[in-house]
């Protein structure tokens, strides 16, 4: 199981921290703005014949051919079928000491917000229907939470999954 970081570390002693919003199956998710490099409308997508269903696919970027993440199958949801508000987040993880682009599914993309460290709180360790060490914090806005996925700790996780070998991403 991959290590859950520290709560610290993701806030870098900082009371605010700037996020990208979106939804999956009816859940608001934010991940750091400082990772995102562009979101798109969906794009071809190519198949990868024996590939985990989590990153079952690949996208061209500018060029790249880059992986396809269904965050939502690591969390335990079921895969939903595109609609006209679906979008493809590209991010760049550090995995493995690379610098590495992935593009994450979406079913909607709402804004970039910043979120207050003070309305932070760890996952609860027990009552959840998703691994703890696979979020970060959750974070309370108006009546509800979001929740910030730990998108290292589910590639690590996948990876291992896939039986690749640490620091081999062909199981990304």
């Amino acid at each position: 199981m991959a290590a859950r970081h520290d709560i610290d570390e993701l806030w870098n002693g900082a009371e605010e921290l700037s996020v990208l919003t979106f939804n999956l199956n009816g859940e608001t998710f934010a991940i750091e703005a400082t990772v995102v490099q562009e979101i798109l409308d969906l794009l071809p997508e190519t198949q990868v014949p024996g590939s985990k269903s989590f990153v079952g696919s690949v996208i061209n970027f500018r060029g790249k051919v880059i992986p396809l993440a269904d965050i939502r199958l690591a969390f335990g949801m079921e895969a939903t079928e595109p609609t006209i508000d679906s979008r493809i987040v590209v991010i760049e993880l550090d995995l493995d000491g690379e610098p590495t682009l992935v593009g994450i599914r979406t079913d909607r993309v709402y804004e970039v917000t910043t979120l207050p460290r003070a309305a932070s709180e760890p996952p609860p360790s027990v009552g959840m229907r998703w691994r703890a060490d696979y979020i970060d914090c959750l974070v309370k806005r108006g009546g509800e939470f979001i929740i910030l996925p730990n998108l290292r700790a589910i590639f690590a996780s996948q990876d291992e999954r896939s039986g690749s070998a640490a620091g081999n991403n062909q199981g990304l």
